[in-house]
Protein backbone atom coordinates (compact mmCIF):
# COMPACT_ATOMS: atom_id res chain seq x y z
CA UNK A 1 0.00 0.00 0.00
CA UNK A 2 1.39 3.87 -1.09
CA UNK A 3 1.04 5.88 1.74
CA UNK A 4 2.57 8.78 -0.09
CA UNK A 5 0.78 11.51 -0.33
CA UNK A 6 1.51 12.93 -4.33
CA UNK A 7 0.51 9.24 -5.11
CA UNK A 8 -2.65 9.29 -3.50
CA UNK A 9 -3.71 12.52 -4.95
CA UNK A 10 -2.23 11.71 -8.01
CA UNK A 11 -6.26 10.95 -9.49
CA UNK A 12 -7.69 13.81 -8.11
CA UNK A 13 -5.38 16.24 -9.49
CA UNK A 14 -6.10 14.81 -12.48
CA UNK A 15 -9.53 15.39 -12.26
CA UNK A 16 -8.76 18.87 -11.27
CA UNK A 17 -6.78 19.91 -14.27
CA UNK A 18 -9.74 18.37 -16.58
CA UNK A 19 -12.58 20.34 -14.94
CA UNK A 20 -10.57 23.76 -15.73
CA UNK A 21 -9.11 23.00 -18.58
CA UNK A 22 -13.02 21.85 -20.22
CA UNK A 23 -15.32 23.91 -17.65
CA UNK A 24 -12.78 26.87 -16.40
CA UNK A 25 -14.11 30.00 -18.22
CA UNK A 26 -17.90 28.64 -17.11
CA UNK A 27 -16.55 28.10 -13.59
CA UNK A 28 -14.39 31.58 -13.25
CA UNK A 29 -18.05 33.17 -14.66
CA UNK A 30 -19.79 31.71 -11.78
CA UNK A 31 -17.37 32.50 -9.49
CA UNK A 32 -17.50 36.55 -10.70
CA UNK A 33 -21.23 36.72 -10.24
CA UNK A 34 -21.48 34.54 -7.25
CA UNK A 35 -18.70 37.21 -5.57
CA UNK A 36 -20.81 40.01 -7.10
CA UNK A 37 -23.90 38.45 -4.90
CA UNK A 38 -21.85 38.22 -2.00
CA UNK A 39 -20.89 41.96 -1.99
CA UNK A 40 -23.99 43.04 -2.63
CA UNK A 41 -25.09 40.77 0.36
CA UNK A 42 -22.48 42.23 2.46
CA UNK A 43 -23.03 46.19 1.74
CA UNK A 44 -26.79 45.06 2.50
CA UNK A 45 -26.09 44.17 6.19
CA UNK A 46 -25.39 40.54 5.74
CA UNK A 47 -22.82 40.15 8.53
CA UNK A 48 -24.51 42.33 10.83
CA UNK A 49 -25.37 40.45 13.96
CA UNK A 50 -29.37 40.86 14.60
CA UNK A 51 -30.45 41.53 18.05
CA UNK A 52 -33.77 40.62 19.39
CA UNK A 53 -35.45 43.58 20.38
CA UNK A 54 -33.82 46.20 18.28
CA UNK A 55 -35.79 48.21 15.57
CA UNK A 56 -35.64 47.39 12.07
CA UNK A 57 -33.04 50.42 10.63
CA UNK A 58 -32.43 50.49 7.06
CA UNK A 59 -29.79 52.78 5.43
CA UNK A 60 -29.46 53.69 1.30
CA UNK A 61 -26.64 55.05 -0.39
CA UNK A 62 -26.90 58.30 -1.95
CA UNK A 63 -24.98 59.81 -4.51
CA UNK A 64 -24.98 63.75 -4.92
CA UNK A 65 -23.57 65.31 -8.20
CA UNK A 66 -22.59 68.52 -8.30
CA UNK A 67 -23.19 71.04 -11.59
CA UNK A 68 -19.62 72.45 -12.48
CA UNK A 69 -19.03 76.01 -11.83
CA UNK A 70 -15.97 77.51 -13.84
CA UNK A 71 -12.76 78.06 -11.40
CA UNK A 72 -12.55 81.89 -10.67
CA UNK A 73 -10.77 84.19 -12.57
CA UNK A 74 -7.23 84.76 -12.08
CA UNK A 75 -6.58 88.54 -12.68
CA UNK A 76 -2.60 88.85 -13.30
CA UNK A 77 -1.21 92.82 -12.57
CA UNK A 78 1.49 93.68 -13.27
CA UNK A 79 4.02 95.35 -10.96
CA UNK A 80 4.30 98.89 -11.09
CA UNK A 81 6.71 100.35 -8.71
CA UNK A 82 6.67 103.47 -7.36
CA UNK A 83 7.33 106.82 -8.42
CA UNK A 84 9.62 107.78 -6.16
CA UNK A 85 12.61 109.03 -8.03
CA UNK A 86 15.18 106.19 -7.28
CA UNK A 87 15.51 104.91 -10.89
Amino acid sequence: MNLNPATVLDPVFHFLDWIIAEWGVYIYLVFVWLSLILIAWIFSGGLRRKFPNQPNVRAGIGIVIQPHTPPPRIIIHEYDPPDDGLD
